[in-house]
């Protein structure tokens, strides 16, 4: 990052004002519009602008908006004015943050005598004899001299401040997760769910083991293999809130080395102050190219590759002693990775990799996939659904590997396929996932292999895999599970289907009526209605899940479109403030999609109600002294009125729910209407139902007469 000219002020963005003040973005927006003296961009681009904070912070102050800005925010907006860019500063911060975290006497000593000239010339010093001890030698962080340290006294002493109102570790992680935030392009981390589940999948022996993530990133990995340690030691009633636990924890080595040296020395300031009593070592370096560990024989090693890399390093490591099982393609940088795992674990050790699928079936990796098998070193496939990691639309897989010794087992293969497992729109369900990935992995570990569930799980023999093409994809190898119920249990969705659609016939509506033509009521519009009152109206997508508590489910534009209980989950608050509530539904509200050009409207019932509004949703809640919510719905779905309420000025139709109307008629006809739509709704019902069975009925017909278990007869 260049360096910035010292005397260019702190800039701020939209986003960083609505922190400042308390309030969403759409707020910020407004203020631009409403008030003439709203302070102008100084920076950023047309549709992200960038503001002088100073300016912000007085205009917030004298429209009465501000009183004083938060500490948190005022290190940050520090962090990312400082001249030498954010990632220096961060640095500079993490450091002073383990000195007080380390030797916080000496820090208060050393803060209360100094001035600001001679603290920021005392402390390169102080710091570096304190990152030694607690990161060794050679350890990344490195730039803080004297003349480094000139311009962020203020900076020093904000996060000193800090440190002693939230803790250390705990004002560590609200910057660094800011930083890395707001480079959302620059970086590609491991989320939790599969970070925790590669950790248990590894299964350090001890708390005293030692790990290696050769990628290490911004250190999810090793974080989450030392808190599983913990767990495990403690007997797996270890506290999760108790992240600053004391330096008595036996003691576990974290070996991590990452290409970016910025991101490096931030990473092994993140685990020295997040991860007590374990010895953190992290180097900045190419791993391929210039491992730092070359002698390292490690319990575990977990690693999140980068994948699809071409300039791996081919050409120039022809004849690397870590390519045992074979010389990987200049396109298969994945099983670089996988054999520079194996390589640096000791005997009966354990890896982890998550991987793309195409490494699992690239004909130009089958070789080394098929030498892999036949020393019995690599143990398990496991996919994982999409959504797990980046990128995000592949449903990508994990490898678990272990170290043959003298006596390696019997070439045998876990594949587990995960992908299926239950999910909301947003993110998969970890609980499930790990469930289904965890017990098989453990059984076929500890038994040799494991019972057959198909579509789930299935061990193989390695010979059975070494054809033409080593194709390793756990979907390929597995039965589908429509087939397992055989016979019996395509009788029983036969039932279903006969006893559903008997339901469907006596449900179907007779078009009664008389009428001469069209009624002429006099009508009005959901805004008027909300106007006077007789409604509300909210809009979908905001909120985030609560640190720690049980969060609502999200129903989706596609669960309203498809008829389906809530499927959706809310994303996690940031970690630089609370969370924000959703809104939630209730009883009797209707529910309007807004995208699509299709006329749906949704009444919710009990089970429905308590589950948060989703994207590209309108909710409408009638007073029911005033609208029948059946009868509202039923005349939202008009084909002419969702007509003249709709959008067509972009490739996506959008649905103005204020301009759909609906007539003027007393609560009694209203109830008359409403039953007649509401009778329709649970014809529409039966009807899905119907197609649904019908389905699983013809495919599990299709599947059984396919592998023998239905016969002709």
């Amino acid at each position: 990052m260049p360096a910035r000219t010292q005397d260019r002020p702190t800039e701020v963005t939209a986003a960083g004002i609505a922190r400042l003040a308390g309030v969403g973005r759409a707020a910020v927006s407004n203020w631009r519009r409403r008030h003439a003296d709203f302070p102008k961009p100084v920076g950023g681009t047309e549709t992200s602008p960038a503001f002088a904070l100073r300016e912000i912070e007085q205009w917030l102050r004298d429209q009465g908006k501000l009183a004083e800005v938060p500490l948190r925010e005022r290190v940050w907006q520090q962090l990312v004015g400082h001249p030498a860019g954010a990632a220096a500063a961060l640095r500079q911060a993490g450091a002073v943050l383990l000195l007080a975290h380390d030797r916080p006497a000496a820090w208060q000593q050393l803060r209360a005598a100094a001035d600001d000239a001679e603290l920021t010339g005392v402390l390169p010093a102080v710091l570096d004899a304190v990152l030694a001890a607690r990161l060794g030698p050679g350890h990344p962080v490195r730039g803080l001299t004297r003349e480094a340290l000139a311009p962020s006294a203020a900076l020093v002493r904000a996060t000193g401040d800090l440190a002693a109102a939230d803790g250390a570790a705990a004002a560590y992680d609200f910057l660094l997760g800011r930083h890395l935030d707001a480079n959302p392009r620059q970086y590609t981390l491991t989320p939790p769910g599969p970070a925790a589940l590669m950790a248990e999948l590894a299964a350090v022996a001890g708390p005293s083991g030692t790990v290696l993530d050769p990628a290490c990133g911004a250190g999810a990995l090793l974080a989450a293999a030392r808190e599983h340690t913990a767990e495990e030691s403690d007997g797996g009633e270890r506290d999760a809130g108790e992240g600053d636990a004391g330096e008595s924890d036996a003691p576990v080595t974290l070996y991590g080395q990452e290409a970016d040296a910025d991101l490096a020395a931030l990473t092994a300031l993140r685990l020295a102050l997040g991860v007590p009593g374990a010895q953190v070592r992290v180097r900045a370096a190419d791993t391929l190219r210039a491992d730092a560990f070359p002698d390292l024989a490690a319990d575990a090693v977990l690693v999140h590759p980068p994948f699809n890399e071409r300039n791996w390093g081919h050409d120039e490591l022809a004849y690397d002693p870590r390519w045992e099982y074979g010389f990987p393609a200049r396109t298969e940088s994945e099983l670089a990775w996988v054999q520079h795992a194996l390589a640096r674990l000791r005997e009966g050790g354990t890896a982890v990799l998550l991987m793309p699928p195409a490494a699992a079936s690239r004909r130009s990796g089958r070789r080394i996939r098929a030498d892999l098998l036949r020393r019995g070193a690599l143990r398990a496939v496991i996919a994982l659904p999409a959504g797990a990691a980046p990128p995000n639309g592949v449903p990508l897989h994990l490898w678990v590997l272990r170290k043959p010794g003298t006596t390696p087992p019997a070439p045998q293969l876990l594949v587990v396929d995960a992908a299926g497992a239950p999910a909301g729109r947003d993110k998969p369900d970890w609980q499930t996932v790990r469930t289904i990935a965890v017990e098989a992995w453990r059984t076929f570990d500890r038994d040799g292999g494991i019972e057959e569930q198909p579509g789930v799980r299935r061990s193989l023999a390695a010979i059975d895999l070494l054809d033409d093409d080593v194709d390793l994809a756990p979907a390929r190898h597995l039965p589908p599970p429509a087939a397992a119920g055989g016979p019996a249990e395509l009788a029983r969705i036969r039932e279903r289907l006969t006893t559903t659609l008997a339901r469907t016939t006596a449900l179907t509506p007779r078009p009664d009526g008389d009428a001469a033509g069209p009624a002429r009521w006099p009508l009005t519009t959901v805004g008027e209605l909300a106007r006077a009152g007789a409604l509300v109206l909210r809009a979908g997508g905001a909120g985030t899940a609560p640190a720690g508590g049980a969060a609502p489910a999200v129903l989706t534009d596609h669960d309203v479109l498809g008829g389906d209980a809530p499927s959706g989950t809310l994303p996690e608050a940031p970690a630089s403030g609370p969370a924000e509530e959703p809104v939630l539904l209730q009883a009797g509200d209707v529910v309007v999609p807004v995208l699509g050009g299709g006329a749906v409207a949704r009444v919710t019932d009990d089970s429905t109600a308590g589950a948060a509004l989703g994207r590209n949703l309108t909710l409408l809640r009638p007073d029911p002294a005033a609208l029948d919510p059946w009868f509202l719905a039923g005349f939202l779905r008009g084909t002419a009125n969702n007509r003249q309420a709709s959008s067509y000025a972009s490739t996506a139709t959008r649905l103005d729910v204020r301009r759909l109307q609906l007539p003027r008629l007393p609560l009694a006809d209203q109830r008359r209407y409403g039953q007649r739509f509401r009778d329709l709704a649970a014809f529409e019902g039966a009807l899905r139902l119907t197609a649904r069975l019908g389905e699983q009925l013809v495919q599990g017909l299709h599947d059984g007469l396919t592998d023998g278990s239905v016969t002709p007869d």
